[in-house]
């Protein structure tokens, strides 16, 4: 048996009603919910520090936080592990059409991703549908992330963005920006926000909502 065949037999047994552990019995997809989001800090942790050992355990406690969804899946009769990793397979060798199929070699990383993009258009669609020009970025998001998606979706879309944002000041603002500097800017708006009493995670994602929001109602008018 491999190591993966053995890790979801002890979380099956740790989900086993009658000889199971009484706290992993009571959960479910939404109580460990902040499990996933700990266990994914901790990881990042790990990856920022390159601290390799570490890693190695925090990956074990993700990959647990996966098996553990997909026993609750087995168990209701919705999908199992294998599923996932069928599905999750199958969607990478569908992508990677100039790896695993008769395409040429792309070269080059933006024509990897402009590819990517164009079979993810065509492929079915799962959760919501989209119901304007932006897809439905998760709430859960953090607000500097959901921020970057807007504008990326502004680009790939080429929106007409002149009454919404200044697109000149952010293109100035880009070449002569450096990491480091960014890092003391964003540090400066932090403290800042701490003095004024804002907090700046519900500040960027209201202004970045409203982005989006104008841009949609321009949209119907025209």
């Amino acid at each position: 048996m491999s190591e993966i065949e053995e890790l979801l037999k002890t979380v099956a047994a740790l989900r086993e009603p009658e000889t199971g552990c009484p706290w992993d019995i009571e959960q479910d997809h939404q109580s460990i919910a902040d499990c996933l989001i700990d266990e994914c800090c901790e990881l990042l942790q790990t990856i920022d520090r390159l601290d390799m050992d570490h890693m190695e355990e925090e990956l074990g406690d993700v990959l647990l936080q996966v098996l553990m969804h997909a026993q609750m899946a087995k168990e209701a009769g919705h999908f199992d592990f294998e599923d996932v990793c069928r599905e999750n397979n199958a969607k990478l060798i569908r992508r990677h059409p100039h790896v695993f199929g008769d395409q040429a070699n792309l070269g080059n990383t933006e024509a990897v991703l402009n590819q990517w993009d164009a079979i993810k258009a065509q492929e079915r669609k799962r959760g919501p549908k989209q119901a304007g020009r932006f897809k439905d970025l998760p709430r859960q998001l953090p607000a500097l992330m959901f921020a970057q998606d807007v504008y990326k979706q502004i680009r790939k879309q080429s929106m007409d963005v002149e009454d919404v944002i200044d697109q000149d000041a952010i293109e100035a603002t880009a070449d002569r920006l450096e990491e480091a500097q960014l890092g003391k800017l964003l540090f400066e708006i932090a403290a800042a926000c701490r003095l004024k009493k804002i907090e700046p995670e519900s500040a960027l994602r209201r202004y970045a909502q409203g982005v989006v929001d104008r841009l949609e109602s321009e949209s119907v008018r025209s």
